[in-house]
């Protein structure tokens, strides 16, 4: 039985933007009515990808007042999402928005009253979870693979930033710093995998080779480059996070460890591969049933999804999310992540680059309203 349509608004028609509405298109029943972006280029960009001209607004306020979007994704840039934010929860329309959710926290907490009471739901794009070998490796955990969880280390060694629109992504005051931009999506995975929320942080990190020499009017850029973080959570366990944005040379330059009290669980990208062992219990002591490092013992297979019918830039994590969207959208299910989610990730980045300056390790609670 075909599903009803679902009518999608893009709102911030960039190179994300665009990676949404091939998403969009590979769905099946949905369909991109309408595009909202200030900027002539890339709303000309946005168009040429849709099989048929839609309407195409220089003002998010038209595309939501012209009736003809069910849902709407907004992917304009960070430090914009809370006056994109501000009209939309205005409407009962259905919103999926780009990580990061915010740049500050009043901001978020900001959009957590104005959501209060809407019908359409909210959810925050953080595919990183749904990345099949991600996916199957929480699920693993989850399901007892490695014993009690203690340790969680998430390596990305990847190419610097992308140019963008103005070249708005090389200034903190609009990404809010590298660790809020790029990495809230590690720090989400970690509670998630963890299913705990964060208490403490403790960072190191810095500018070191990219964009040194880059002038903007006189304005240089001061978004860092390289960093590790370490997140401590109430139970004990920890989580690391080792970022290089100089390292284009990287084979699996995402490589995500759980370490158990009985087991071992790693996830490899682009391999798509996925790795466990398990611990023998010897006697009154536990030890590896075989040598490390010598790879026997641990069970290796390529993990994939053949219902991805668009791979994109996300090795098919967003396409699943999106068909996860959907379902919510059609059947009055609750987000999967919601805007506590989004703004919890946000917060321990900011409190990672609060660690960077200060040299000082960082509660959340430092940052966090009471209660939370």
């Amino acid at each position: 039985m075909t599903e009803p349509l679902i009518r999608y608004g893009i709102v911030g028609c960039g190179s994300m933007g665009r990676e949404h509405i091939e998403n969009i298109r590979a769905l099946g029943d949905a369909r991109v009515t309408a595009l909202a972006d200030p900027h002539a280029p890339s709303r000309a960009a946005a168009l040429a990808q849709l099989d048929a001209p839609v309407p195409a607004f220089d003002k998010v306020q038209d595309l939501l007042d012209s009736g003809l979007c069910d849902a709407v994704v907004i992917a304009t840039p960070n430090f914009t999402h809370i006056d994109m934010m501000r009209a939309a929860l205005a409407s009962d329309l259905h919103i999926l928005i780009e990580k990061p959710l915010v740049t500050r926290v009043e901001d978020g907490l900001e959009m957590l009253r104005l959501a209060q009471g809407r019908k359409g739901i909210v959810w925050v794009a953080q595919e990183y979870r749904y990345m099949p070998p991600v996916a199957e490796m929480i699920r693993m955990a989850h399901e007892g693979a490695v014993g009690v969880m203690h340790q969680v280390a998430i390596r990305e060694h990847r190419e610097p930033f992308y140019p963008k629109v103005g070249d708005w992504n090389r200034f903190s005051a609009n990404t809010g710093g590298t660790l809020v931009e790029k990495c809230c999506h590690y720090f989400n995975l970690m509670d998630l995998i963890l299913k705990e929320k964060p208490q403490r942080v403790f960072a190191s990190g810095g500018q070191r080779v990219n964009h040194l020499d880059e002038d903007y009017g006189g304005r240089r850029p001061d978004i860092l480059d390289s960093a590790y973080v370490v997140v401590e959570y109430p139970s004990g366990a920890r989580a690391l996070l080792d970022l290089c944005m100089f390292a284009e040379g990287s084979m699996d330059n995402e490589h995500i460890t759980v370490v158990g009290d009985e087991g071992r669980l790693e996830s490899l990208l682009p391999s798509l591969q996925l790795r466990h062992s398990r611990r023998e219990d010897w006697g009154n002591r536990a030890v590896w049933g075989q040598a490390s490092g010598t790879g026997r013992g641990v069970a290796v297979r390529r993990v994939w999804d053949t219902n991805i019918r668009y791979p994109g830039q996300h090795f098919g994590a967003s396409f699943i999310e999106h068909q996860r969207f959907a379902k919510a959208v059609r059947e009055g299910l609750p987000p999967e992540i919601t805007l506590e989610e989004g703004l919890r990730s946000v917060i321990t980045g900011l409190a990672a680059h609060r660690s960077i300056d200060t040299g000082l390790p960082v509660q959340l609670s430092e940052l966090l309203p009471p209660g939370w």
